[in-house]
């Protein structure tokens, strides 16, 4: 096993990329923070982290739509070891807009939005203080798909906004950030073989064995894999599959030509 690293704090990580991600974070090195829904999965995977790597694991037991739970959590994100943040958690919320229950979709919001924000907000300033950090949040290929109509994507008004807000977050911090050692990512999943599609999120899928969407996907190792080697070369926007970051580079550009022909015109 590596030299200890510090501590990363993994969301959502009962199950997916989470989960996937804190085994690889593990196995390099790093003590690791899991935070879920789901006790007896994290327990699962603490037990398995501890024999096989010999790290130190905690478990947090919350749901980051509730204030609470979000505010104990965010205390721990500020906590001085933490040199790593995966904001993993997420739900989706899919259905027609005109039928979304209002409460589902106050948790998307919550989980998708505000405790990402709040979970960077609260481990940002103690990184760069430190010298040193990775922040790492979770969007969709989704956040790139809002003109394009359900079926076969699914219906996803509110969840494709958190992604794109999140896309956005992450990509305008990124440039607040530039200069500092801090090293910050979004991470653009699309398809994935992991659980997410078998619950809109009202409820976390309750079996405690591990099982995949029928739809199959991207296996959750390849998705770590490009996220980690994303990371090495510095790449902000690390889209899994995507070879050449030539479309990322020109939506940037698309971005710029915008503002700068609006800019023109306004004159």
């Amino acid at each position: 096993m590596s030299t200890r690293r510090g501590t990363a704090l993994v969301t959502g990580a009962s199950s997916g990329i989470g989960a996937a991600y804190a085994g690889r974070l593990a196995s390099h090195g790093w003590d690791t923070v899991l935070v879920a829904r789901r006790a007896r999965r994290l327990d699962d995977l603490a037990r398995r982290l501890r024999g096989t790597t010999g790290t130190a694991v905690e478990t947090f037991v919350a749901d980051l739509s509730e204030p609470d739970d979000l505010a104990r959590v965010a205390r721990r994100a500020a906590g001085d070891d933490i040199g790593f943040l995966l904001n993993n958690a997420g739900i989706n919320g899919y259905g027609p807009f005109a039928a979304l229950e209002p409460e589902l979709m106050a948790k998307v919001l919550h989980v998708n939005v505000l405790a990402l924000t709040a979970l960077a907000r609260a481990a940002v300033p103690g990184m760069l203080e430190r010298g040193h950090g990775t922040l790492v949040n979770v969007a969709s290929q989704l956040a790139f798909a809002g003109a394009l109509p359900p079926h076969p994507l699914p219906e996803r008004a509110v969840y494709g906004g958190t992604k794109g807000y999140v896309v956005t977050f992450t990509r305008t911090l990124a440039a607040e950030l530039a200069g500092t050692p801090l090293r910050v990512q979004v991470l653009c999943p699309g398809l994935t073989a992991t659980e997410f599609h078998r619950s809109r999120g009202d409820e976390p899928v309750p079996e405690r064995d591990r099982s995949v969407h029928e739809d199959g996907g991207m296996p959750v190792d390849r998705v770590v894999d490009a996220s980690l080697a994303a990371l090495d070369t510095g790449e902000v926007v690390c889209v899994p599959g995507l070879g050449d970051p030539a479309p990322v580079d020109a939506l940037a550009e698309a971005e710029l030509a915008i503002r700068t022909a609006a800019r023109r015109g306004g004159n």
